[in-house]
């Protein structure tokens, strides 16, 4: 983690402990951060669950009702429904099995920029509405530590991209 990547809030908030949530500065503008997290391609790169494995270029989110794919690591496919979406500020998805109902999980982006070169990211995963039990333990294994790992490595890429590197 660079100096201008720092933790200041992570935190395992109420709700029988179903949302995780993990937040930082980071040394770069929100709109390369945003590119980053929109394009599913890229996410594999910073994904600190080490969940994810690849995804179809093409497929950069633009609206809340988008809907892209991801192959995780241990070779399923998930169609992740974008619930959320402001371009530069906040994005959202609930994962699913293909054809199928998401079964109540959030993956949440929020930034907020500081200035022209810095901005407060938080990662949120929420599975206060998740309606499948057997899920369940793989949920509490996203912890905010895991979340943190994941802007940890975000702020890796992004601010060496805003470096010119």
């Amino acid at each position: 983690m660079s100096c201008a990547a720092y933790a200041d809030g992570i935190t395992t908030e109420s709700a029988a402990n179903r949302i995780a949530t993990a937040s930082a500065v980071i040394g770069a503008p929100a709109g390369r951060i945003f590119e980053l997290i929109a394009d599913p391609a890229l996410q594999p790169t910073w994904d600190g669950n080490d969940n994810l494995a690849n995804a179809v270029a093409g497929q950069r989110v633009r609206a809340a009702g988008d809907v892209f794919e991801m192959t995780t690591t241990k070779g399923n496919v998930r169609e992740n429904h974008v619930v959320e979406f402001e371009e530069d500020r906040r994005i959202a998805w609930r994962p699913a099995e293909p054809g199928a109902e998401p079964p109540g999980h959030l993956w949440r982006w929020e930034l907020e920029p500081i200035d022209d070169a810095h901005t407060r990211v938080t990662h949120t995963y929420d599975w206060t509405q998740l309606t499948d039990p057997n899920r369940e333990a793989r949920a509490r294994w996203t912890t905010p530590e895991r979340l943190q790992a994941s802007i940890d490595r975000l702020a890796a890429i992004a601010e060496r991209s805003a470096d010119g590197g």
